[in-house]
């Protein structure tokens, strides 16, 4: 084989290599998609279900005072023996237009798994006040040390909650107030990214800034629905 044509076969090679990366690159893009939707579909359903169901709802006192909704469908998976206790969800807050686009995150840590028998489980976080909005902006959400969480009422109390932020978990169909403190919320910029197609900051993402990509719309409709579209007075 002369020089040249070992150029060629070079070059065709160095093309399928090329070619082969872009349709794995795409490929990967597209399922990360299909992920994201599928969790927004989720948290979409979980907003529903627990909201509907009788005696058992996050009262209205509570979840109409929401500066944030943050959402973690049963994705997240506790595994009791080593402590290990992870997921993904989403947050949007409120803004002058509305809801804002939501906001990919991680949730990692605390005491809720040993509580909750070691499932899978689905947790809905109420943040009330601007404080607990911040530390959520700022992409680093500790839980209990910053901010102070409570497991919340469920019902038609309308009981005024001091805490930043109200959580409630549900496990195999039973919902509950539950305690978290010691997690952590992260940003998950990965999923941000892919949602979104460029790097965007929570901060951005939650104020406003960014506009939410359609499969998010039913997310969005379902936390106005529940919470309004303004916050209610104290």
């Amino acid at each position: 084989m002369n020089q040249r044509q070992f150029c060629t076969r070079l070059l065709l090679a160095v093309l399928i290599v090329l070619v082969s990366m872009v349709s794995w690159g795409r490929a990967a893009d597209t399922n990360e998609q299909s992920d994201l939707s599928k969790r927004l579909a989720a948290s979409t359903q979980v907003l529903n279900e627990v909201m509907a169901t009788p005696g058992k709802s996050i009262p209205a006192g509570v979840i109409k005072r929401a500066e944030c909704i943050a959402v973690f469908p049963s994705t997240i998976e506790v595994a009791v023996l080593v402590g290990a206790k992870h997921g993904k969800g989403f947050a949007t807050c409120r803004t002058a237009k509305g809801w804002s686009a939501p906001a990919p995150l991680d949730i990692s840590g605390g005491s809720w798994g040993a509580q909750l028998g070691g499932e899978a489980v689905d947790l809905v976080l109420v943040v009330t006040d601007d404080k607990g909005m911040q530390q959520l902006e700022s992409g680093k959400f500790n839980l209990g040390t910053e901010t102070s969480v409570t497991a919340g009422p469920m019902g038609n109390q309308g009981m005024q909650m001091n805490s930043d932020v109200i959580s409630y978990s549900r496990a195999r169909g039973a919902f509950a107030g539950t305690n978290i403190s010691g997690s952590s919320i992260t940003e998950d910029q990965d999923n941000a990214r892919a949602l979104y197609g460029s790097s965007e900051s929570m901060a951005d993402i939650l104020a406003g800034k960014v506009t939410p990509p359609q499969t998010s719309l039913s997310f969005l409709s379902t936390v106005q629905k529940y919470a309004g579209r303004t916050k209610q007075k104290d």
